[in-house]
């Protein structure tokens, strides 16, 4: 899902395998900002990379990656014509330009000169037939909605540059061409086996649920990666990446517990990278379903949760507190919204006059997050002072974000780092794909539409403002924290940087040096 780009999932421990913004743009010359661009072609090692792996339906097709390790291999393997800056405003990857005209449905894109891993060059009509194929259904494509309203049909491509016409007005649509999931490979491509693209490593070997190996490409046009050969290790247990990565077996290790954290800091041999605001940790409740169709027990349910407490146990301090929405710290968040205040006598009130007192509520959680487990305790001994019995019900990881969709009334959730325009589209819409709280407000989908058809930059953030703040109270998303984005290295690794998941320097490893 685009979503599940941001709720990675587990499965059964693996053996570790030994061996083997602006309407108007320009690129700048480096790849992405902060690490460098890696001229002078590869170097003689291998960087090994243990990441939660998805198991035997894994694919190296980029138009289906719902987790972080499939991100990853798309990024080595293939490129996106733009990406996304720390702050989820666009730059350019493949784009050298992009603008749109006066009406927003009209966009232009110019493409730079690259080339596939075969020789053949990067055409605008191969990035077309991408689009198209994201946006049809039949793919199952993770960001599909992001292309939904494009007339494929009046779109056009000429050599290196590409149109896209929109059905309505849109000046926020760049962000879709920098969305997880949009990596561009030649048109016609059916057979992901052995797949081609433009990014700086070209395929070597796959097994799906097991290990990758990618080879340094020099034909890239940043110039090719300081690395020989990239793996992929599946390790899925959190404590044993720690161990792998503590024994010398992988260099690299992904999305590490505030916990884990805590191990490893003063040790000479790991270097951790920890991202600020990266990571939202939610509790989602089913506005539709009983009891949460009564607006006062959303209310109750939000002003009798103690977030700081939450942060600093469940997240060992390695977080921040939220305020009952997504992307803090982003381009597009309300800064000047005053904190939620815990009101336990308040919350109680509301509780009784729901005739609620003593009510039971299942609270759907699980493994997928290291913190889940202490949140949910907290959380039941926080709510109980309001009269409600919370009752963590755990699921297991490989299913969880998919049970939750369809099953039980409030669950916990995260989301990594996204574009504040693409997340109230994707979560909060009405009939968005990922509502997954039932929330429906006319006016809320009103304020997002006018925002997307206005040009002024300032209005239109304005106007996303209001909507937020409209969702705040209402939606059923009670946003309690953002927990740090945890990455662990070993000694010797360097052209890596704190940078938020899905962002353009996240898990970019061709700008990396060994030794």
């Amino acid at each position: 899902m685009f979503d599940s780009v941001s709720m990675q999932g587990a499965v059964p421990r693996r053996r570790i395998l030994a061996g083997a913004g602006a309407l108007t743009a320009t690129a700048a010359l480096g790849a992405c900002g902060g690490s460098g661009g890696a001229p002078g072609g590869a170097g003689g090692s291998r960087l090994r990379a243990a990441f939660s792996a998805g198991g035997s339906q894994e694919t190296l097709d980029p138009h289906k990656t719902p987790l972080f390790v499939d991100q990853a291999r798309a990024k080595a393997l293939y490129d996106s014509v733009l990406t996304y800056k720390d702050d989820m405003s666009v730059q350019a990857r493949l784009a050298e330009s992009w603008d749109s005209d006066r009406s927003g449905t009209r966009w232009t894109v110019r493409l730079r000169r690259a080339e596939f891993h075969d020789g053949s060059p990067v055409t605008a009509a191969d990035v077309l037939w991408n689009y198209r194929r994201i946006a049809d259904p039949a793919v199952g494509a993770q960001s599909a909605q992001l292309f939904s309203a494009v007339d494929f049909a009046a779109s056009r491509a000429k050599g290196r540059e590409l149109t896209l016409v929109l059905k309505e007005p849109d000046f926020e649509f760049a962000s879709a061409l920098a969305a997880p999931g949009t990596e561009i490979v030649p048109r016609g491509t059916k057979n992901f086996a052995q797949p081609v693209g433009s990014g700086p490593f070209r395929y070597g070997s796959f097994a799906p649920g097991g290990s990758a190996v990618f080879r340094a490409w020099d034909g890239h046009w940043s110039g090719g990666p300081h690395i020989e050969e990239l793996e992929f290790v599946p390790v899925s247990e959190e404590r044993a990446r720690v161990n792998a990565l503590l024994s010398g077996q992988v260099h690299y290790a992904h999305d590490l517990s505030a916990a884990s954290a805590g191990r490893l800091d003063g040790k000479d041999s790991v270097t951790l990278l920890q991202t600020k605001l990266s990571t939202m940790q939610a509790l989602l409740l089913r506005l539709s379903r009983e009891p949460f169709s009564d607006a006062r027990l959303v209310e109750a349910f939000t002003l009798g949760l103690d977030r700081e407490a939450l942060v600093k146990v469940a997240l060992s301090g390695r977080g921040t507190v939220g305020n009952d929405l997504f992307g803090r710290g982003l381009r597009g968040y309300p800064q000047d919204l005053p904190p939620r205040e815990r009101d336990v006598d308040r919350a109680r009130a509301l509780v009784k006059a729901a005739g609620a007192e003593g009510m039971r509520v299942r609270l759907e959680t699980g493994p997928a997050d290291a913190s889940w487990q202490n949140a949910s305790s907290l959380i039941a001994g926080q709510l109980k002072e309001i009269g409600l019995v919370v009752e963590p019900n755990v699921r297991a990881a490989t299913t969880y974000f998919g049970q939750i969709k369809t099953k039980g009334v409030a669950a916990h959730s995260r989301t990594a780092t996204l574009p504040v325009p693409t997340h109230l589209r994707t979560r909060l819409l009405t009939n968005a794909p990922n509502n997954l709280t039932g929330y429906h407000s006319a006016r809320f989908d009103r304020l997002i539409a006018q925002a997307a058809g206005t040009r002024d930059e300032k209005v239109r953030l304005e106007l996303l403002a209001r909507a937020q703040r409209l969702a705040r109270d209402a939606s059923g998303q009670l946003v309690w924290g953002f927990s740090d984005w945890i990455v662990g290295l070993a000694a010797g690794v360097r052209g890596l940087r704190e940078a938020p998941p899905n962002s353009c320097d996240w898990a970019r490893f061709d700008t990396v040096r060994i030794g």
